[in-house]
């Protein structure tokens, strides 16, 4: 059986955020399957979803700089570095943050709740400045109870 559904994220500006709250919530349809998969898919190519730690915020805000370190959005004196930054400084830097980190995760489902392990929470990862307003489509794939 498949079951396919849009939903929004609230507006956020540059950070990572643990929505796996937000997703349960919005597909209370995990419920009815006994085993399948959920596949999340965000429609956006300057932000990101992930699978990781679920429970010390820190991770969150040291992921957060760690990808500004790696793909920083200026040299050491202020330059720029990239060509691509017609939405600002911050255009290009996030396509590539999001072609590192990825735009989907798919989890499995058994017996109506998420598989994850013990310390794994679904991850939005926003990397323009600016707040946005992101789309993600949600399919499931399974066998209901």
């Amino acid at each position: 059986m498949w079951f396919q559904k849009q939903f929004t994220l609230p507006a956020r500006s540059r950070g990572s955020y643990l929505i796996t709250d937000t997703v349960l919530k919005e597909l209370p349809e995990i419920r009815s399957y006994k085993v399948g998969l959920l596949h999340l898919f965000i429609q956006h190519t300057s932000c990101a979803l992930s699978l990781n730690e679920n429970w010390d915020e820190d991770v969150r805000a040291d992921m957060s700089d760690t990808l500004d370190r790696i793909v920083p959005e200026a040299g050491p004196n202020g330059e720029a570095l990239y060509r691509h930054d017609a939405e600002g400084p911050d255009d290009l830097p996030a396509h590539v943050k999001s072609a590192l980190i990825g735009a989907s995760v798919t989890i499995p489902i058994k017996d109506g709740r998420l598989a994850t392990g013990t310390w794994q929470g679904i991850w939005y990862l926003e990397f323009r400045t600016s707040k946005h307003t992101r789309k993600i489509v949600a399919t499931i794939q399974g066998e209901k109870a």
